[in-house]
């Protein structure tokens, strides 16, 4: 058995192709539930009768219940075994997205994506892993490109899929289409994954896990406060973010101290796994969160449909699909180092022209602009992963992928935090409309909220003049808010400088199992 996966063809045979459908499908339905939920936020907001700042929080909820479960998922792999697990989290997500096409309130909705987020939450980091041991270190390149799949569908599908089933149907359907295709995959898992054998012998760091997860929750929801708030000195952010700061430290200078910790940090040891995981982390702060603000853009400046919108995005993952499958390739023979900024610099072109975006900037230069951004994401995010993972050894996979997508998840977090601070306090500064008040809040409206208004079809008794200055103030806060993404774009090429230019053998080909034969090793994705 661990012969065959030494011995592995170089391409991706049919017996992991077959694994591979099944982790694609669990990561299409977590991905495309988070780019589907980011254009239906107006319309929560209108169904519900919330303000904005109260529907982000289904978003915000479901990134809570992720941050808390990921970092069990690397021992509850080795200690339950892949294949149980990963049914599990499959039938939790699929279970949440049943329970949130029921909600009829803004807390029941937020409360059920957090039961979707329990499961999401392993989604990603359990295939990871079980990917990895079933195509071996040699392809981990064009396995991460085909993991890719699921990230090009969600800029692409979301939006659309979003906008289509609500201006259709309901808001209910962009949760209702994930039980369909939940009972799919679980079928599926259960027929194309081979047995778990596992063979228990970490003992559990509750330790860890009482100051790790609540540490992270807690950090990332005062974070999460603060577009609600506007300000870090509000009690709401501040004592949160303290608390779970507070216990974060706490586990990172416990965690070296027992011999199985929750979460491995002796893992940063390795250079490339350091490296690789500063320039994800910095990457997906300034893409991630900015990258929530282009949906907005066309939904609040443009005044698009949430179809519309979705389809205006769809040029970012067309040219994804483009490089990612080449990058996959190139990442299996040539170092990270010498691709991975040559993409980031398609990335930071594109971007750039964001921040000069307008009230009636060209349709064709933005899509263009995306399209660019979406060839440097395609070439730049996967042979990042890969140079994360190659260097490990098959025990360490589980934990390694666990710690990615632990960064992610924070940094995708701090990101949309950063970007949605900014570009509210922006719009508060929008001169208020005498003697027009807003009849939920008692608040005055502004010629910002003015101008959002009617591009959404509302039509107050107001000259174009105030609309038009309105507008061009609401354009102008996005595209303050895009140079400091586009800043933080920048900041990235600092990291992926240090990235591997020479190749290096993988330590899976001289131990394949990982430990001398350690049963988290084995190739238990091969058959």
């Amino acid at each position: 058995m661990t012969n065959q996966a030494v011995a592995a063809p170089d391409k991706l045979d049919a017996a992991v192709l077959k694994i591979a459908g099944v982790v694609v499908l669990g990561a299409i339905m977590s991905i495309l539930d988070v780019t589907v939920v980011s254009v239906a936020l107006p319309t929560f907001q209108t169904t519900f009768h919330a303000t904005y700042a109260q529907v982000a929080w289904t978003m915000t909820g479901y990134s809570l219940a992720l941050a808390t479960v990921i970092p069990l998922s690397g021992w509850a792999a080795d200690r339950f075994g892949t294949k149980r697990l990963y049914m599990l989290a499959l039938l939790l997500f699929t279970l949440g997205s049943a329970l949130c096409a029921t909600a009829d309130s803004i807390g029941q909705l937020i409360g059920y994506r957090v039961v979707q987020g329990l499961g999401g939450g392993m989604l990603m980091p359990l295939g990871m892993t079980i990917m990895t041991r079933a195509a071996g270190p040699e392809r981990i390149g064009r396995l991460m490109a085909v993991l890719g799949i699921p990230m090009l569908l969600g800029p692409i599908g979301g939006p659309i899929l979003g906008g289509w089933l609500i201006d259709a149907a309901s808001w209910h359907w962009i949760f209702l289409i994930n039980v369909p295709i939940g009972a799919i995959a679980l079928v599926y898992a259960l027929v194309a994954l081979p047995r778990d054998t596992p063979e228990p012998s970490e003992s559990f760091d509750f330790v860890g896990m009482l100051m790790l997860s609540p540490g992270l929750a807690l950090f990332l929801y005062g974070v999460s406060s603060l577009p609600e708030t506007g300000t870090i000195t509000a009690t709401k952010v501040w004592v949160p973010m303290l608390t779970g700061a507070v216990l974060v430290i706490g586990f990172v200078l416990y965690s070296f101290k027992p011999r199985h910790p929750l979460l491995d940090l002796r893992l940063f040891r390795n250079r490339n796994l350091t490296v690789a995981s500063i320039s994800l982390f910095v990457f997906i702060i300034a893409f991630m969160g900015a990258g929530l603000l282009f949906p907005s853009y066309f939904l609040q400046v443009r005044g698009e449909s949430t179809l519309h919108a979705g389809l205006l995005m769809a040029p970012q993952g067309i040219g994804a699909m483009l490089t990612m499958p080449i990058a996959g390739a190139l990442a299996d023979k040539i170092p990270v180092g010498r691709t991975v900024p040559f993409a980031m610099a398609l990335i930071a072109a594109g971007f750039f022209t964001f921040t000069q975006v307008g009230t009636d900037t060209s349709y064709w230069l933005l899509c263009g602009s995306l399209f660019v951004m979406g060839l440097g994401m395609g070439g730049a995010m996967m042979p990042i992963m890969t140079s994360a993972l190659r260097t490990l050894t098959s025990h360490e996979v589980a934990r390694g992928s666990t710690l990615t997508n632990i960064l992610q998840q924070i940094g995708g977090s701090v990101g949309a935090a950063i970007m949605s601070v900014i570009l509210t306090s922006r719009l508060n500064g929008s001169a208020p409309i005498p003697g027009l008040k807003d009849p939920r809040t008692g608040a005055p409206v502004t010629e910002a909220d003015a101008a959002i208004a009617h591009q959404h079809g509302v039509r107050l008794p107001l000259p174009a003049s105030v609309i038009q200055r309105g507008l061009d103030f609401v354009a102008h806060s996005f595209a303050t808010t895009f140079w400091v993404g586009f800043a933080l774009v920048l900041a990235t090429f600092i990291p992926i400088a240090f990235l591997p230019r020479k190749r290096k053998r993988s330590p899976l080909l001289d131990d394949p199992a990982g430990d001398g034969g350690d049963r988290a090793g084995a190739p238990a994705m091969i058959h």
